[in-house]
């Protein structure tokens, strides 16, 4: 049997990245999974392959989430489980980031997990309860230079966690956060997202960053997105059937502090 037999899951942002890794987990555990994401081809092709439904969800919407969740019930009579992955990074000297910059990435990471539990959590309810489990970062634990706009919806998103397990866990659902360190995905390097970019220039890139969390991270390495996704299992199953509220800290041991020598 699989840790998820017969919860049916919702998961954004998971056309790439660690929302496809959680998508591809959720199933081989036994999940019926809809994954929502606005990149369509690749969201699609990856529904047909592992066995799932895709919907197109801009989660700034609010239309689009009801739209989601329609989908979701139309397939598969219910929702018991949500997992708010999609987000977006940007990197800026705070003084120089454009208001317009500040607020894209607000509402896609901050307004997003927020309109995600407002429409999905009734739905839950309904089902007889269920978790969600929200992607913080751990720049929403700490600081993060370069990163202003990211890392205030990353703490924002924590305190939301918070005060959405407070107030739903007397219908039965438990709300908490993973908070990925440097993770293998094309938001640790952009460079994987431009298709005209120099291999040679992307390879180059990637070795940098290596050895860079070589440096940073105790553990010596960057984390892979499998590695959130078991995270996210285990916040979405029975095995942490007495936690919520909490962001889980992923990341090699970063947040731990430094080393002198």
């Amino acid at each position: 049997m699989g840790k998820l037999d017969g919860r049916v899951v919702l998961i954004t942002g998971a056309a790439r990245g660690q929302g496809e890794q959680e998508a591809r987990l959720f199933v081989r555990e036994g999940a019926r999974v809809v994954l929502a994401d606005v990149l369509d081809d690749q969201g699609e092709a990856l529904a047909k392959e592992i066995g799932a439904r895709y919907v197109h969800l801009d989660v700034r919407g609010e239309d689009d989430w009801r739209a989601a969740v329609a989908v979701a019930k139309e397939a598969y009579g219910r929702i018991d489980g949500l997992v708010n992955n999609a987000g977006i990074l940007r990197f800026n000297e705070l003084v120089d980031t454009p208001l317009e910059e500040f607020q894209q990435v607000v509402q896609v990471n901050q307004v997003g997990v927020f309109l995600g539990i407002r429409t999905v959590a009734p739905e839950i309810a309904s089902a007889g309860g269920g978790t969600i489990v929200n992607t913080a970062s751990y720049a929403g634990l700490t600081g993060m230079a370069w990163v202003g706009a990211y890392a205030a919806t990353k703490h924002a998103i924590v305190g939301l966690t918070r005060v959405a397990a407070l107030e739903l866990a007397a219908k039965g659902i438990r709300v908490n956060a993973v908070c990925p360190g440097a993770i293998d995905t094309a938001m640790s390097n952009p460079a994987q997202l431009d298709p005209d970019a120099d291999p040679a220039d992307s390879e180059r890139t990637s070795r940098a960053l290596d050895e860079l969390y070589r440096k940073l991270v105790p553990l010596g390495r960057i984390g892979r997105p499998e590695e959130v996704a078991r995270l996210a299992l285990f916040l979405t199953g029975d095995d942490s059937s007495y936690i919520t509220g909490q962001p889980f800290v992923i990341d090699g041991g970063w947040l731990a502090g430094v080393s002198v020598i």
